[in-house]
């Protein structure tokens, strides 16, 4: 995607006065843009304030944890435009938007290096554990870390499973060649044309889970990938499987997740979305030694929030009424 930061020649008809809400934190570069051109309100997360300034505001910006649902909608009636700052629609009801004529931009493709690159590194930490030396050691003490640290298994003896071959997806593939895994497997709901699979090669989502060393999970919110990966997938892993999920939280069904890690405890699970955020103690994957639970970091880079923060020249121009460049699908 385009992240000119430059300015442009525009035709500024959104008034001073008329007031854009944004919701959550964003790149300061984008808010300062934006709040050069508008009357912006930045509420962070402070609720009062934000149904305060809700019912006068033309604009919206939002990134994940603002809920835009048809009372948020039914509060705003003066609302022309949301934006999302980030690549995913979960949160936001578009239908809903559409039938009251608010239009939906968003950014896809922002984070998708930022999240390739941390999948990359929590399959990395779990192959090839290591820590540095924190004070000299003897000689003894030298050969006996060298030893500890000899890894099982390298990545080009695995085989990678990729659910879901979007933008992430894809790349994801690119990169996994390059690596040199052994195989790149996919399944994904729509047809990858040959020139966008980079070798990978396209299966039934049982044989994915079946024939993978390590998966990784990159799909969408719809609802019917709520506990997509459940018993009957997460039972056709291998006893040594590694299972990455850095795309949606509800995708997995933590029980059946939880049970098959307390039977293979050669098996690890490395979460980075949750169903609930933050998790609470009721997650039956708290405490168990394969699981390691993530505070959602995949796309925390500099660069992908600021990639994401531009959303902000989107929703200009709507309010502008010029054609956004990424409006939602």
């Amino acid at each position: 995607m385009r992240h000119d930061t430059s300015d442009r020649k525009e035709r500024f008809t959104v008034s001073n006065h008329e007031i854009v809400v944004q919701s959550e934190h964003l790149a300061a570069e984008a808010s300062a843009w934006l709040a050069g051109r508008c009357r912006l309100v930045e509420c962070g997360y402070d609720e009062e304030r934000f149904r305060g300034v809700l019912a006068d505001a033309v604009g919206l910006v939002v990134r994940t944890y603002t809920v835009v649902d048809r009372a948020l909608l039914d509060a705003a009636g003066k609302l022309r435009v949301v934006g999302r700052a980030g690549s995913g629609l979960d949160n936001i009801d578009v239908r809903g938007c559409r039938e009251r004529g608010i239009k939906v931009v968003y950014t896809p493709g922002a984070n998708t290096q930022a999240v390739v690159e941390y999948v990359v590194a929590l399959l990395t930490d779990v192959l090839r554990p290591r820590a540095p030396l924190a004070r000299p050691v003897d000689q003894r003490r030298w050969r006996a870390i060298r030893d500890e640290a000899v890894a099982e298994r390298q990545m080009s003896e695995l085989s990678l499973g990729i659910l879901g071959m979007g933008r992430v997806g894809r790349r994801l593939a690119e990169v996994a060649r390059a690596i040199g895994f052994s195989q790149v497997l996919y399944n994904d709901v729509a047809e990858i044309p040959p020139q966008q699979r980079f070798g990978a090669s396209p299966v039934s989502v049982e044989v994915l889970f079946a024939q993978s060393d390590v998966i990784s999970i990159h799909v969408d919110g719809r609802p019917s990938n709520r506990h997509l990966v459940s018993h009957g997938l997460v039972g056709r892993m291998r006893l040594d499987a590694v299972l990455i999920n850095t795309s949606r939280g509800f995708v997995v069904d933590n029980v059946a997740l939880a049970e098959f890690l307390r039977a293979r405890s050669a098996a690890r699970a490395l979460l980075d979305v949750h169903e609930c955020e933050p998790f609470d103690a009721g997650n039956p994957l708290v405490g168990l030694a394969n699981a390691r639970l993530y505070p959602h970091l995949a796309a925390c880079t500099k660069r992908a929030h600021l990639n994401m923060s531009w959303v902000v020249r989107d929703v200009l121009a709507v309010l502008e009424e010029r054609q956004p460049e990424y409006p939602a699908p």
